[in-house]
C-alpha cells in the first residue's frame, strides 16, 4: 500500500506544480479560447490543463519503475510504454481540438489510434469471465478493445462541463477501483494484472489530486479534452487489464461477481455519462447535426436548468459516482440482501437530493398559494 501511496503523491505534487505552470505559462502567452454559448464560465480561461496532468503521468511511472515493489510490472515495459505512447497522442489531439476545434472526424480518428496503440501493445479484451466465453481472434479482440476505451474516453469527456465534475467523478470511481484492486492484489502474485491495475488507478488518483485544487470551483484551468480524455484512457486500460484478461476456464460460479467487478466498475460508475452520451448523439442525429457537434442540454447543464447551483450540480454527479461505486464494492463482501437494503435507502436519499430544488420551489408554490 504504501509504495501505491507514494505513487499517488508522487503523481499528485508533479501535476500540481506542472498545472500551476501551465496556467502561468497560458497566461502568459494568451492562451485561452474565447467563451462559447454553450460554456458556463464566464471569464476567458485556458483548457490545456491536460499536458500538466500528462506531465504527472510520466513522473509517477517514473517513480513506480525505480520502486522494486512493482519491478515484475516493468520486466515487459511494452504495455508502459504503450500507456504513454497513448496517453501522449490522445493529449496532444485533446491540446489541438482545445486550441483550434478539430473536425469531429480527424478527432475521432486520434482516438482511435490512442486505443489501437494500447491495444496492440497486449492491454486487450481477449475474455470475459461469463460462461467461459472467449472475444474470439487477435483481431475481433483490437476492435473490442478499441471500442471500449474510445467509448470510456468520450464519456469521461462529455461530463467535464463543470468545474471539477470530471476530475471529482473519476477521483471518486477510480479510488473505489483502487481500494478493490489493491485488495485483489493481496490475495495474489504482485506480478499478475492486479497490481498493474492498482498502479494506474494510483496514477490517476495523483493526476486528479493534483489537479482539482486548480479546477474547483472558480476553475482557474480546465482539463480540456486533452485531460479528459486521458483519464478515459487510463480509466479503460485499468479496467482491462484485470477482466480482460482473466482466464473464463478459471472463473467459478462464486467467482463470478468479483471477476466482473473491475469491468463494471468503470461502466456503472460512468453510466450516467454514457447515458449523456447516448441522449446526445440521438439528440442531434434527430436534428441533423454531427453526433460530435457541441450543445448546452448535457445532464449537467439540466440539473443547473432544475434550480441547482453550478457547484450543487456537481455535488449531485459526486453523490450518484459514490452510490454506484460503493454499492459495487459492497457486493464483493457482503450477501446481495443486505447490499440491496443499503442501495435502496441511498438511493432514496440521492434522488431527494437530485431533485431538491423541484420540492423546494414547488414547497413555495403552495406556500403562496395558501397566503392568498
Amino acid at each position: 500500500m504504501r509504495a501505491y501511496l507514494l505513487v499517488a503523491l508522487i503523481t499528485a505534487l508533479v501535476t500540481y506544480f506542472s498545472t500551476w505552470g501551465v496556467r502561468f505559462f497560458a497566461k502568459r502567452y494568451n492562451i485561452h479560447p474565447a467563451i462559447r454559448e454553450r460554456d458556463v464560465h464566464k471569464s476567458p480561461t485556458p483548457r490545456i490543463g491536460g499536458l500538466a496532468m500528462l506531465l504527472g503521468l510520466v513522473a509517477g511511472l517514473y517513480a513506480a519503475g525505480s520502486f522494486g515493489w512493482f519491478e515484475s510490472i516493468f520486466l515487459d515495459p511494452a504495455p508502459i510504454l504503450a500507456i504513454l505512447g497513448a496517453g501522449g497522442l490522445i493529449v496532444l489531439v485533446g491540446l489541438l481540438d482545445d486550441l483550434i476545434e478539430l473536425d469531429w472526424t480527424a478527432k475521432m480518428g486520434g482516438q482511435m489510434a490512442a486505443a489501437w496503440i494500447l491495444a496492440s501493445s497486449g492491454v486487450q479484451i481477449v475474455s470475459l469471465p461469463i460462461g467461459g466465453l472467449t472475444v474470439g481472434s487477435f483481431g475481433v479482440s483490437l476492435a473490442v478493445t478499441i471500442f471500449v476505451v474510445v467509448l470510456v474516453m468520450n464519456a469521461v469527456n462529455f461530463i467535464d462541463g463543470l468545474d471539477g465534475l470530471a476530475a471529482g467523478v473519476v477521483g471518486i470511481g477510480t479510488f473505489a477501483f483502487f481500494i478493490y484492486s489493491y485488495v485483489l492484489a493481496q490475495q495474489t502474485s504482485p506480478s499478475n494484472y492486479f497490481s498493474t491495475a492498482g498502479l494506474i488507478s494510483a496514477l490517476i488518483l495523483g493526476m486528479v489530486a493534483g489537479f482539482l485544487p486548480h479546477n474547483f470551483r472558480p476553475a482557474r484551468i480546465f482539463m480540456g479534452d486533452s485531460g479528459a480524455m486521458l483519464l478515459g484512457l487510463l480509466m479503460a486500460a485499468s479496467a482491462i487489464s484485470v477482466t480482460g484478461s482473466i482466464d473464463p476456464a478459471t472463473v467459478t460460479r462464486n467467482d463470478l461477481l468479483p471477476a466482473l467487478i473491475p469491468l463494471a466498475l468503470p461502466v456503472f460508475i460512468l453510466v450516467v455519462p454514457l447515458m449523456d452520451l447516448l441522449l446526445a448523439v440521438l439528440r442531434r442525429i434527430r436534428r441533423g447535426k454531427s453526433p460530435f457537434a457541441p450543445d448546452k442540454e448535457h445532464l449537467h447543464h439540466q440539473l443547473q436548468d432544475i434550480g441547482h447551483s453550478h457547484q450543487g450540480a456537481v455535488l449531485v454527479f459526486y453523490h450518484w459516482t459514490a452510490l454506484v461505486a460503493t454499492t459495487l464494492l459492497l457486493f464483493f463482501w457482503l450477501e446481495t440482501p443486505p447490499v440491496m437494503v443499503l442501495f435502496g435507502i441511498w438511493l432514496i436519499i440521492a434522488l431527494i437530493h437530485t431533485y431538491w430544488p423541484v420540492f423546494v420551489r414547488a414547497s413555495r408554490a403552495r406556500r403562496k398559494v395558501g397566503n392568498k
